[in-house]
């Protein structure tokens, strides 16, 4: 399973960027993907998840800036920010939840996959 996360780059205050993620592999199915953060000197924390169902959860320094979507069709996950502020600057990672199928055999348990990250940088 592989992901390829996109759309990262310098962007001033109060502006906008759409970061996208696409699964591909060997995916039977996709539960819930999520997008995280990680700040120099900081933990990676989660910024916003969606469940299949679309049942969402987002951060609440983003909550009202920030929409989480997705495509179950092309197994793809997107991430609209609005209103950009300077505390916004990490590295943003999407990760998945999906169990795998191998020579016709679904896999028993979930998994996390990380996609590589793509850097957002907010400054004037």
């Amino acid at each position: 399973v592989q992901l390829q996360a996109s759309g990262g780059g310098l962007v001033q205050p109060g502006g906008s960027l759409r970061l996208s993620c696409a699964a591909s592999g060997s995916i039977f199915e996709i539960d819930s993907m999520a997008w995280y953060r990680q700040s120099p000197g900081k933990q990676r924390e989660l910024v916003a998840s969606i469940t299949i169902s679309g049942l969402q959860n987002i951060a609440g320094s983003v909550k009202g800036r920030f929409t989480i979507s997705r495509n179950n069709d092309i197994n793809a996950i997107y991430l609209q920010m609005n209103s950009l502020k300077p505390e916004d600057t990490a590295v943003y990672y999407c990760k998945i939840n999906t169990r795998t199928i191998e020579d016709g055999i679904v896999s028993g348990r979930w998994y996390d996959y990380w996609g590589q990250g793509t850097e957002v940088t907010v400054s004037s």
